[in-house]
Order: structure tokens, then sequence, then C-alpha cells
């Protein structure tokens, strides 16, 4: 059996997390074959650790062979300590009456800190995913902090909103999900993320020949996909939880899997348009276990360069609210 690799998570004892932390033990994050070493971080107040503590017992009950170990701390150094990847899940929620640049500044010290501790203490190979919102300028916030590790390895998830314009189109299609391919998001993981359509086949055929109606996927479609999670939390009174966490499942699984192509949030370098020092959801190829390169080949209608170009302007717009932390 291969070596056991180190897993820290934040917000351990968050639903997110409770939905994730049991995926991971039981091998769909890293495959059958590998083991894992969980290290649970959480806030250092009594009810979030006594939480943990519980999450812990459940682990442990699980019986997973894959499980090696558990670290449960309040201490960022510690969880840390050696990681192989760092799934930060953890994030301060917006509150009423909050605006955006006021939650930006909020979390940005948390990132700050982590990015920080993350370059000092984490493996040599560490990989870093975000999905703690506002997620694309928090990861921006904690990549800005590396000195030790390149910005590559620090990633944003835009995954729940593929897996979101995925299922909607094949609804509407009437097909099985799996006959829905390549549609990638574009952007921020907020509603002025773009799910690309053009790009995307049905059954084998451009999406354009199968769905017709070009004011459904203009409209409906992506204001759909953009406005999904407040929809849930309309309905459910609580924010994604369990799809939030299997597409962090996704979006790890297929960074470690050669050849997949997926949705990620990386530092742009211009790729599509994007100011090159922003991190914004686009196509990758995954080239190696936890390595990929931006996909640069697809081409942008008119209308898909300007829902580029407004996605742009509000992660520009956050970056600035934002600079004097970097």
């Amino acid at each position: 059996m291969k070596a056991p690799i180190r897993v820290a998570v934040t917000g351990a004892a968050g639903q997110i997390s409770y939905s994730l932390l049991f995926r991971i033990a039981s091998g769909a994050m890293f495959g059958p074959e590998q083991p894992v070493i969980l290290q649970l971080l959480e806030v250092p107040f009594e009810k979030p650790m006594k939480a943990l503590d519980g999450v812990a017992m459940e682990l442990e009950d699980g019986a997973f062979p894959l499980l090696k170990g558990l670290v449960l701390t309040s201490d960022a150094k510690v969880a840390f300590k050696d990681a192989n990847w760092s799934l930060l899940v953890g994030a301060k929620p917006r509150g009423p009456g909050m605006e955006r640049a006021d939650l930006l500044k909020d979390n940005g010290k948390i990132f700050i800190e982590q990015g920080k501790i993350i370059d000092a203490v984490a493996a040599d190979d560490a990989r870093v995913a975000v999905v703690g919102n506002p997620a694309n300028t928090n990861c921006m916030i904690a990549a800005s902090q590396a000195r030790r590790l390149p910005a590559e390895r620090f990633t944003a998830m835009v995954r729940l909103d593929q897996n979101r314009a995925q299922s909607l189109l094949a609804r509407k299609a009437g097909v099985d999900l799996t006959e829905v391919k390549n549609i990638f998001i574009y952007g921020n993981h907020s509603p002025t993320m773009y799910p690309a359509y053009p790009h995307a086949t049905i059954s084998g055929k451009p999406l354009p020949e199968v769905i017709g109606d070009k004011e459904w996927l203009r409209g409906t479609f992506c204001e759909t996909v953009g406005k999904r999670g407040a929809a849930i939390i309309a309905a459910r009174g609580a924010s994604s939880a369990a799809s939030a966490a299997n597409a962090l499942v996704d979006h790890v699984r297929d960074l470690v899997t050669p050849g997949a192509i997926h949705s990620v949030a990386v530092k742009s370098n211009g790729a599509y348009g994007f100011d090159p020092n922003v991190w914004a959801g686009m196509p990758v190829r995954t080239t190696a276990p936890g390595a990929y390169e931006i996909i640069t080949s697809y081409q942008m209608c008119d209308f898909c360069q300007s829902k580029i170009a407004a996605t742009n302007k509000e992660l520009v717009e956050e970056r600035a609210a934002v600079a004097g932390m970097l």
C-alpha cells in the first residue's frame, strides 16, 4: 500500500466538511489505494471543537481502511504541518447588511494567515484548494503570501457551478447527465460567472444543435446556474453543503487524474482576456497528479466575450478592495 498523504481541512466541523470528510476517508477523492491522514482545523472555541470531537468519533466508527490517522486542532501550524493537500473550506459567512467589500476584508485576514502558514510548514509538494467564499479572491490572497510555493499550486473551486450547469443542460435536453460534455465555467464563483455552453456537446453533437433555444441559454440557463446558491438558501434555509462537498471531491480527484479536463479557478496569466493577476475559472487539462495546463484554444463569440468581461470586472474590483493586503 502507498504511504499516506496528509490532507488538511479547515472548517472541519462545518456542514460542508461533514459531507466531505467521510468521502475522503472512503477513497472517493484520492482513489481506493491511497491512504490518508486527516488534519482537521477548527476555530478555538468550545462548541466547534466539541463538534469536531464528534466528527472524529464518527470517522473512527466508519472503520475506513484508508484512514491512517486523525489530527484535531485549533492551531493552523499543526493542521497544515507537512500537508500534501490543504482544503480551505472554512470562511466567515456574509451576514445581514454586510457589504461584499467588508466580507472580502474580513476573510482576507483569515486567508493571509493561512497562506503564510501553508507556505511555511506544508509539504514540498503541497497543493491548496479554496472553497470558502469569495473563493477566487480568497485563493488569490492566500497565494499572495506564498514565497516557497508557486501560484499554480493554489486553486479555487468553480466545479459546483460546472456540475450545476451540466445537470441543468441534461434535464433541458432530456438526456442522461453523462451525455453532456465540455461545459466549462469562466470567471468568478458568483452570479457573474459564465457557463460557456457554446463549447459543450450533448451526445457528441454541438450543444446549439440539440438545444436551439438561444434565449433560454443566454437568459434562464446562465441566470439559474449563477443564482443556484441563493435559490438553495431560500429553499432550505442554509447554503449548499452536500453538493459543495461533492464538487470539491470532483475538483481534487480530477486534479490528481492525468488527462482530466475540467473547470478550475486558477491564476489567469491573461488567458481569455482576464486580468493576469486574478484567479478565474477556466478549462484546464491535468498533466500530472496535481499539475495542469490552461486550455486556451476555445474561441469566444461576442456574447461569450461580454460575459467574460463582466465577470473579469468583478474579479478586478475584488482585487482592488483587498489590494492593501496583498
